[in-house]
């Protein structure tokens, strides 16, 4: 009978985590209704105009000193979205209902006020982008900086630091965004940028001077801002976003169980007829090694794809390459499924990343020592474009 007990207790625990957790959620969920009066509460999501919509989920949640602390994240939606905008949003109050306020401010100042400025198109910064034959125009929205813990400070622009790098990262997509993340404490130093949620190592060079003109304090201190792109002309991509983790996801099935060259063409073909283009094709076909060789190898790589030609080779950003991201994606669900290491290995021993850093561990060198630039690739294929 003890036994049952201890199971009811356990049940009654993880019962209770979920309701304190669903009830946070309407806490916040009810502040941002009064924080957005034209929108609409539907389905546990905030629906607004213009095809936007605001999904939040519970991340964690404490008390500690009689302090109630809660981090929320928040998830903006759109059509015209190629992935979902994901804010994490740390708060803190006496009650957790002052805390879900406060993380709604946090929100409004940081994401929502330039979305609605791109929505309304006020104040837009042109930036012009060029590469591979290729032009676009964007407009930037920048205003708002969520500021932590600092005090008798001005606020800086934290995007200046980086506007010149910026258009080498936007490409093809009609939105992109930008998070700048600042964080001090005692001697430890945060500084993350992210476009489109994915890590862009280079970006956070230019502001390491900048964080470290910061005082030394014992508290914790924090710098955030958006950036948001909207491209001037509609997108012209050819393919869907799911077209290619389709495509993706079976090129990985078929790379797992290759033991010939027969295999290889099959999963080829298949490819193709997926994706109906060689080139996006190719493109799976090329990245699915060197992405996973990069996920579980450890090394660290920058920003770059360098797209080889004839004798040279040129230089461009992996957020530039509409697929790049998308074939990480279906990496990354296949291997939260634990996938047998032997379907790893057959995978990676095809990456180019891979061999040369074998060479490299035979030499006495680690893979977290080592740093690789980007990708270099190839496609035979006459008149190949970047989307």
């Amino acid at each position: 009978m003890a036994l049952f007990k201890k199971k009811n207790q356990q049940t009654d625990e993880i019962n209770t985590v979920k309701d304190q957790g669903a009830e946070l959620k309407q806490l916040v969920l009810k502040a941002l209704t009064e924080k957005f009066p034209n929108g609409t509460l539907y389905d546990d999501c905030i629906i607004m105009p213009r095809g936007f919509t605001i999904d939040v989920q519970v991340g964690r949640y404490e008390e500690r000193d009689e302090v109630k602390l809660l981090s929320m994240i928040y998830i903006v939606k759109h059509d015209d979205f190629d992935e979902p905008l994901i804010d994490p949003v740390d708060s803190q109050g006496k009650s957790f209902e002052e805390a879900a306020k406060m993380s709604v401010e946090i929100f409004f100042g940081g994401v929502w006020h330039p979305l609605d400025q791109s929505i309304t198109k006020k104040n837009p910064i042109h930036i012009s982008v060029n590469y591979l034959m290729q032009h676009y125009d964007f407009d930037m929205y920048a205003q708002s900086i969520v500021r932590i813990g600092v005090k008798d400070k001005q606020p800086t622009m934290l995007v200046n630091y980086i506007k010149a790098e910026l258009p080498k990262y936007l490409g093809s997509k009609k939105y992109y965004w930008v998070r700048i993340y600042l964080a001090k404490m005692k001697e430890k130093k945060i500084i993350e940028v992210r476009v489109n949620g994915s890590v862009c190592s280079e970006l956070s060079k230019p502001l390491s001077q900048y964080i470290d003109t910061w005082e030394e304090t014992e508290s914790f201190v924090s710098e955030k801002q958006y950036a948001i792109f909207v491209q001037r002309e509609d997108d012209q991509c050819p393919f869907k976003k799911d077209t290619v983790i389709q495509a993706a996801q079976k090129a990985i099935d078929m790379m797992a169980n290759i033991n010939s060259k027969e295999d290889y063409d099959e999963m080829t073909k298949a490819v193709e007829e997926i994706t109906g283009d060689k080139d996006l094709a190719a493109e799976i076909r090329i990245f699915i090694p060197e992405i996973l060789a990069k996920l579980t190898l450890g090394y660290k790589e920058g920003d770059s794809l360098f797209l080889l030609e004839d004798d040279s080779s040129i230089e461009f950003k992996k957020t530039q390459l509409r697929s790049y991201f998308y074939i990480q994606q279906a990496l990354l669900e296949f291997l939260s499924k634990n996938p047998p290491e032997d379907h790893v290995k057959r995978i990676v021993t095809n990456s180019v990343a891979f061999r040369e850093l074998r060479k490299a561990h035979d030499q006495g060198h680690q893979p977290n020592e080592l740093y690789v630039p980007g990708t270099s690739y190839k496609i035979n294929h006459e008149g190949y474009k970047v989307w």
